[in-house]
């Protein structure tokens, strides 16, 4: 029987183990584990304003004043391509203390809007009161800018144009002597269809004063659909001031 020469077992050996390392290699990723984005493509794109599975309104839109313990904060957006362009405190508190403190705080919180494209911003030190409100009334303006926004008539159905026109729009407030008034309209078609008043003076007498004039005021500018409408009487500041307000409103919905 033949001897196997120990050399030649030797290379054999080796030439063995050689191969498995080849065949190991070739089965080796061929990037790194962590640079998925690279095979997979890029991960999706943000949206353009937060939870924004429903699109936003092109325009101007201002939210609820939010009421806090210093005072009301009321921000007004700018929204352009369906994007957050611009924020605006209309109303923060002031007088003492807190013009330091809103000088300071409003500032970062609409550059945070900007950024954030939501209402998902932090807190801003040293403001908690003005901040809370400042995202409470940011968030009722988004609501408001997303309610705003065409909406889909590509199902085929007739009828939907005036469906895509309807917005909501609201006035800027508007001060009197005895509080602010501001106003809220629903427009579609070109046309008033509904008018309300979101502010209005309130407290002692006010409270009747205002109870009364409001409805009144409200289906007059349905019915005028301008706000070229009549004093209530007996409720003169409430009337003009509810009227500056629509006015605003009407601006902002395109006249």
């Amino acid at each position: 029987m033949r001897k196997s020469h120990p050399v030649r077992r030797a290379v054999l050996a080796t030439a063995a183990t050689v191969s498995g390392i080849v065949l190991l290699l070739s089965l080796k990723p061929a990037s790194d584990p962590g640079s998925d984005e690279a095979a997979g493509g890029a991960p999706p794109a943000a949206e353009s304003v937060q939870g924004g599975a429903r699109p936003v309104g092109d325009g101007t839109v201002t939210g609820d004043a939010a009421q806090t313990q210093y005072g009301a904060v009321q921000v007004r957006l700018t929204v352009s391509g369906g994007k957050i362009t611009k924020a605006e405190a209309v109303q923060a508190p002031k007088g003492g203390q807190s013009d330091q403190i809103t000088s300071n705080a409003v500032p970062r919180l609409n550059q945070a809007v900007v950024r954030a494209q939501g209402a998902d911003i932090d807190a801003v030190s040293g403001a908690t009161y003005t901040s809370n409100g400042y995202k409470e009334s940011l968030q009722s303006a988004i609501d408001k800018a997303r309610a705003s926004a065409p909406a889909d008539t590509g199902n085929g159905a007739g009828g939907g144009d005036d469906a895509a026109q309807a917005q909501t729009v609201t006035g800027d407030v508007a001060q009197t002597q005895y509080g602010p008034v501001q106003v809220r309209i629903t427009v579609s078609g070109g046309k008033i269809t509904k008018a309300e008043a979101v502010q209005a003076p309130k407290g002692g007498q006010s409270d009747q004063i205002t109870s009364n004039a409001v409805p009144k005021l409200n289906q007059a500018a349905v019915q005028a659909g301008t706000a070229d409408i009549d004093a209530v009487s007996g409720a003169t500041y409430t009337s003009e001031g509810y009227k500056e307000s629509l006015q605003s409103a009407l601006d902002k919905a395109g006249g």
